[in-house]
C-alpha cells in the first residue's frame, strides 16, 4: 500500500470543510462601489467602454445607493461628470458649494445614511486641461497651488456629508494640508483615504471616458507613480501616514498585488485597493464573448485582492459581487 505521510486533500474533501478552513473572507462589507453622477433628472448615460455601467443623475444615484445598502455593500465612492462648459483653468467648479457634487453627496448622506461615502479629491473632472492639478502657462503641474484648492475642496465635501475625503491627485503634501483644513473647519472626524500608491497605468482608459477627463496634453507621469517602482510606494505611504492619512490606497489592484502585500506588511492602517475600469472592462468583454465564466472570475479576482492584504476594495463589480455573496 502506498504510504503518504501527509494528505492535504482531507481538508478539501467537502464544501463544509472547505468553508471551515478558508483563510480569506470576502463579504459585501469589504466592497465600495464607484458611482458617476451627472446633472439632470431621471438621467442615465451608458458608458460604452464599461458595459453595464452608467452615469446617473442625483435622483437615480440615490436609488442605486439604496440598492447597494440593501445588499450590504460597505460604501460608495462618488465622482462628478461635468459638461465642458463648467470646466476651466482654475477648476473653479471644484469649490462651488452649490455645485452638482456637493448636492449629490448631501442627497446620498441624507437618504442612505448607512453607506460610507468616499469623495474623490482631484481637479481633473473640473479642469479644462484634464489634469489632476492646476497647470501653469508653461504646461507644468503646479503642486503647492493645487494643494490649496484640494484643501478647500475637502472642506466642502466634509460639509456636504463625506465620511472620507479621498485625494487621488498624488500632489506632494496634500494629506497634511487637507487634515489641517478639516480640523480647523470643525471636521476632525472626517477621515482621509489617501491614494498613496497611484500608478501611471494604462488600465484607466474607460474611467476617463466615464468622466471625459483625459489630459488634453501630455500625460500624468510627473505625479502618478512609475509602474516599475515598489519602494517608492512605501515612501509615499510613510509620508501620507505622517501627514495624517487614516487609510491608504493602491491603484490599480490586479497588476499590483505585490504592492498591496508590501504595504500590508509595512503599515498598520486599513488598506484599500481599486479594481479599476480597465480591469472591469476586460472581465466583462471576455465574459460577453463566452471566453470565461465572468461571475467566477469576478469573485476570484476580488478574493485575490483581499488575500494580498486589501481591507477594502473599490470595484465596479460591487453590486454584482454583493448579489452573489449574499
Amino acid at each position: 500500500m502506498l504510504v503518504i505521510p501527509e494528505r492535504p486533500r482531507r481538508n478539501r474533501r467537502t464544501e463544509a470543510i472547505r468553508r471551515m478552513v478558508r483563510e480569506t473572507s470576502l463579504t459585501p462589507a469589504h466592497l465600495v462601489a464607484p458611482l458617476f453622477v451627472v446633472d439632470g433628472h431621471n438621467e442615465r448615460q451608458p458608458i460604452p467602454s464599461m458595459p453595464g455601467y452608467e452615469r446617473l443623475s442625483v435622483d437615480l444615484l440615490v436609488e442605486e445607493c439604496h440598492q447597494l445598502a440593501a445588499l450590504g455593500v460597505g460604501g460608495v465612492a462618488l465622482f462628478p461628470a461635468l459638461p465642458e462648459y463648467k470646466k476651466d483653468k482654475t477648476a473653479s467648479e471644484a469649490v462651488n458649494p452649490d455645485g452638482l457634487f456637493p448636492r449629490a453627496v448631501s442627497a446620498v448622506k441624507e437618504r442612505v445614511p448607512a453607506l460610507t461615502i468616499f469623495t474623490d479629491v482631484a481637479l481633473d473632472p473640473y479642469s479644462c486641461d484634464g489634469h489632476d492639478g492646476l497647470v501653469s502657462e508653461a504646461g507644468e503641474i503646479l503642486n503647492d497651488e493645487t494643494v490649496e484648492v484640494l484643501a478647500r475642496m475637502s472642506v466642502l465635501h466634509a460639509r456636504a456629508g463625506a465620511d472620507y475625503v479621498a485625494p487621488s491627485d498624488m500632489m506632494d503634501g496634500r494629506v497634511g494640508a487637507i487634515r489641517e483644513a478639516l480640523d480647523v473647519e470643525g471636521f476632525p472626524n472626517v477621515g482621509i483615504m489617501a491614494y498613496s500608491a497611484k500608478y501611471a497605468s494604462a488600465f484607466y482608459g474607460p474611467f476617463r471616458d466615464a468622466l471625459d477627463s483625459a489630459p488634453k496634453f501630455g500625460d500624468k507621469q510627473t505625479y502618478q507613480m512609475d509602474p516599475a517602482n515598489i519602494r517608492e510606494a512605501l515612501r509615499e505611504v510613510r509620508l501620507d501616514l505622517a501627514e495624517g492619512a487614516d487609510m491608504v490606497m493602491v491603484k490599480p489592484a490586479l497588476a499590483y498585488l505585490d504592492v498591496i502585500r508590501a504595504i500590508w506588511e509595512f503599515s498598520d492602517v486599513p488598506i484599500a485597493a481599486y479594481q479599476v475600469s480597465g480591469e472591469y472592462a476586460m472581465v466583462r468583454a471576455a465574459a460577453e464573448r463566452g471566453w470565461i465564466d465572468g461571475d467566477r472570475v469576478m469573485l476570484e479576482i476580488l478574493l485575490a485582492i483581499r488575500r494580498a492584504g486589501a481591507d477594502v476594495i473599490f470595484t465596479y463589480f460591487a453590486k454584482a459581487a454583493a448579489s452573489q455573496l449574499g
